[in-house]
């Protein structure tokens, strides 16, 4: 459709700018315009400038949105998420609270296995109904693009599942989700005396069959002490490049296990979470193109120690941030709460946040091309804040600053409300 959208009245627009991710001073440089507007045409941004050059370039639109003097930025990237399961785990906040560790928990039945449970018993309906909920609630915090993971499933029927209900969703929403199979979350119960069987079955059985069914863009493994070894990491990633598939990894979590290492090594898009990340694992990600993908929401929410993000970015590692959104560790949506916890709990600034959460967030989904920035022929997705400027995201924290948000062009949240149900 031969459609446009001019967005005028803004006081400010604030984005990274380029295809790739920014690396040290540069991950906190930002292109600012004040009373500037942005064109919209065909799901493409088209014009970034004065208000009096569009008009003497171009026709009237067809549509123009007022952004009220608020701050216009990218649309969020969240590069890792897991946004489909059933059930809940609340019950295990207290014990965390007690004492308990986010493992020893898992050991007793909790954690992942007890999601695995709850999902393996929904219906796709089931499934395809809860994560449609949470999508509404990541677009309304003004994020446009979406990471997916299976991995509550760890089985066969169950992964399947999962992947069949985040294509089914992408297709009923605006946010855009990418999805990556993680059958190797974790050791399912009927495994647990035999571990090196699920790795056999993943790789024989599950595998194939998601390469077969093309559900997946992307694999992804959980490689900590306990769960997969750093052997059983590369056999289990060994077929990603036969099958086509980009490589996420999370890594050195819990325990300093050489993960960043290996995602380097394996040539991965991006290494996740790297809270017990080593000097050398810091050396290999900066010497590469693999993007640190930090999740301080699960620091935040497991009271764990947050990863060296400073540190990270004066060795001159690409930083993304993501919110690990899943119903255990960190179940939340807001990509503006996650800015908060970077600047506030990392020591990151704004503006080294704001690219964390576009630009380089979209580089490590292999998208920076098309996404993560505000630019002339990017596609149109971006944020209205209600705000005069992007330091009201940490500066106004605990509340969505999100006015309005545009999908490709067209306007899918307009003050603060879905413009259309699904």
């Amino acid at each position: 459709m031969n459609t446009s959208l001019l967005i005028r009245g803004a006081s400010r627009i604030a984005t990274p700018v380029g295809s790739c991710a920014r690396r040290g001073v540069d991950l906190g440089k930002l292109w600012v315009e004040e009373g500037a507007v942005v064109r919209c045409q065909d799901g493409l941004i088209v014009f970034l400038g004065s208000e009096a050059e569009h008009d003497r370039r171009f026709p009237s639109p067809d549509k123009t949105l007022d952004a009220g003097g608020g701050c216009v930025i990218p649309g969020f990237v969240d590069p890792h998420a897991h946004p489909v399961w059933a059930g809940s785990r609340e019950d295990e906040l207290n014990r965390r609270l007690a004492g308990e560790s986010y493992m020893e928990i898992a050991r007793s039945g909790g954690g992942i296995n007890s999601t695995v449970r709850a999902t393996r018993a929904a219906s796709a309906s089931e499934l395809l109904e809860g994560t449609l909920r949470r999508l509404d609630t990541f677009l309304l915090y003004g994020t446009t693009t979406l990471e997916a993971k299976s991995g509550y499933g760890l089985d066969l029927d169950t992964e399947i599942r999962m992947l069949e209900v985040i294509a089914a969703a992408g297709e009923r929403h605006p946010v855009d989700l990418v999805p990556t199979c993680l059958a190797a979350h974790e050791i399912p119960p009927e495994h647990r005396d035999n571990p090196e069987a699920w790795v056999r079955e993943i790789v024989e059985l599950i595998h194939p069959e998601v390469a077969r069914s093309g559900l997946a863009e992307a694999v992804d493994v959980f490689c900590e002490e306990g769960v997969f070894d750093l052997d059983q990491t590369r056999r289990i990633l060994a077929d990603a490049p036969r099958y086509g598939w980009k490589i996420h990894l999370h890594a050195d979590e819990l325990t300093p296990l050489g993960g960043a290492e290996l995602a380097v090594e394996l040539g991965a898009l991006s290494a996740d979470h790297l809270m017990c990340v080593t000097e050398a694992g810091m050396a290999a990600l900066a010497s590469s193109k693999t993007v640190a993908v930090l999740l301080p929401g699960t620091s935040f929410f497991l009271r764990s120690g947050y990863a060296p993000a400073r540190r990270m970015i004066e060795a001159g590692c690409a930083v993304a941030l993501a919110t690990d959104c899943n119903p255990g560790s960190s179940p939340t949506e807001s990509m503006p709460q996650i800015l908060a916890l970077a600047t506030l709990g990392m020591g990151l600034t704004v503006e080294e946040a704001l690219t964390a959460a576009t630009l380089n967030a979209a580089a490590a989904l292999g998208r920076s091309g098309e996404l993560g920035s505000l630019e002339e022929g990017k596609r149109a997705d971006l944020v209205v804040l209600n705000e005069p400027t992007h330091h009201h995201l940490v500066y106004h924290y605990g509340v969505n600053p999100v006015r309005h948000v545009v999908k490709a062009g067209r306007v899918v949240v307009q003050d603060g409300r879905r413009v259309q149900a699904r």
